[in-house]
C-alpha cells in the first residue's frame, strides 16, 4: 500500500489550508467531496469563519484538535511556514494538492516524523482507492 493510500485509510481529521468559502476554488470543491467522504474538514483561512459547516481558523495551532492530515492549497513559497506548524501541533501527515511541492519543506516534515504526499489531488487519490484502482 502506497503512502498515499495509508494516509487516508487511516486519517479521520483533515485541516485544509487555503480552504475559503468561495466555492469556484478547487480547495472547495476537494474539501467538500473529502467531507461528503467523512473525513472532518477543518478550515485554516484568515479571513474565514466558517466553511462547510466548520469554524474555521487562522493558523494551525488554533486548532482545538488533533489533526491527522494537513492539506495544503497554498503556493509552494507558502509551505515552509504550513510545514513547521504541522510539526509544531503534531500532525500525522503534510499532503501538498497537485502542482504544489517543495522539496526542503517534504524532507523537514518527512525528518520529523510526518507522512508527506506531494504534488498530488487528495480527492483524486481517494477515488481512486475507493474504485480499487491501483
Amino acid at each position: 500500500m502506497d503512502e498515499a493510500a495509508q494516509i487516508l485509510l487511516e486519517a479521520k481529521t483533515i485541516a485544509v489550508v487555503g480552504l475559503s468559502s468561495d466555492v469556484s476554488r478547487p480547495a472547495f470543491g476537494v474539501s467538500q467531496y473529502m467531507q461528503r467522504q467523512g473525513y472532518r474538514i477543518i478550515p485554516v483561512h484568515p479571513r474565514e469563519t466558517e466553511v462547510l459547516g466548520e469554524k474555521a481558523y487562522v493558523r494551525l495551532s488554533d486548532i482545538p484538535m488533533p489533526i491527522d492530515v494537513v492539506n495544503v492549497f497554498r503556493r509552494p513559497e507558502a509551505v515552509p511556514p504550513v510545514v513547521d506548524e504541522a510539526i509544531a501541533v503534531h500532525a500525522k501527515a503534510v499532503w501538498l494538492q497537485e502542482g504544489i511541492s517543495h522539496p526542503a519543506a517534504e524532507a523537514k516534515a518527512r525528518e520529523a516524523g510526518l507522512r508527506v504526499v506531494a504534488n498530488r489531488c487528495i480527492y483524486k487519490e481517494h477515488a481512486r482507492l475507493r474504485s480499487g484502482a491501483r
